[in-house]
């Protein structure tokens, strides 16, 4: 009964923001969305390790330590889970954009996100604010898109803040 109930919290809850982009350009959310497809990691990750002496070095080592662990782990809980994302199990609804997979649990774009929001906030504190506003709003980005559940955001959020913290707590 409770698991009924969160699902349907979850839906509702997804309905409620997708609504919000209907009938409206959504070229502003893509592109924040797209600012979590891994490439800007990589960029921030060796522009610190090239000309930041203090931690920059530490932080690329701990982010690709991260990255390697979570990447695995994502697609381990995808297939796992198979849960099918709202554009292809709701009714009358179209995506913004096109997913590079078929499964929603857990939001990778997210746990991407997070994990490095986490990682600069570590080494990087006066950026933690910032970081970690980047890190929701993709979040929220994947919802308002039609990609994802919220639940599949929290779920990797989650996801994303133990790796971090594991990776740190190896390295940092």
């Amino acid at each position: 009964m409770l698991m009924k109930s969160l699902t349907k919290y979850d839906t509702d809850l997804f309905y409620r923001l997708y609504k919000l982009t209907l009938k409206r350009d959504c070229r502003s959310i893509i592109w924040l969305s797209k600012t979590g497809d891994g490439y800007l990691y990589f960029v921030i990750g060796m522009l610190l390790w090239a000309f930041e002496p203090e931690h920059g070095e530490l932080f690329l080592y701990t982010a690709l330590m991260a990255y390697a662990l979570e990447l695995p782990i994502y697609v381990l809980l995808k297939k796992m889970f198979k849960r099918p994302r709202p554009c292809d199990f709701l009714m009358n609804l179209t995506a913004h954009v096109t997913p590079s997979d078929k499964f929603s649990l857990p939001s990778g774009h997210t746990a991407a996100a997070t994990l490095m929001a986490c990682i600069v906030a570590h080494y990087y504190p006066s950026f933690a604010v910032l970081a970690y506003s980047w890190a929701a709003l993709i979040g929220l980005s994947r919802v308002l898109l039609g990609v994802h559940y919220p639940s599949d955001v929290v779920a990797g959020s989650l996801l994303g803040v133990t790796i971090a913290t594991l990776s740190i707590s190896i390295l940092g």
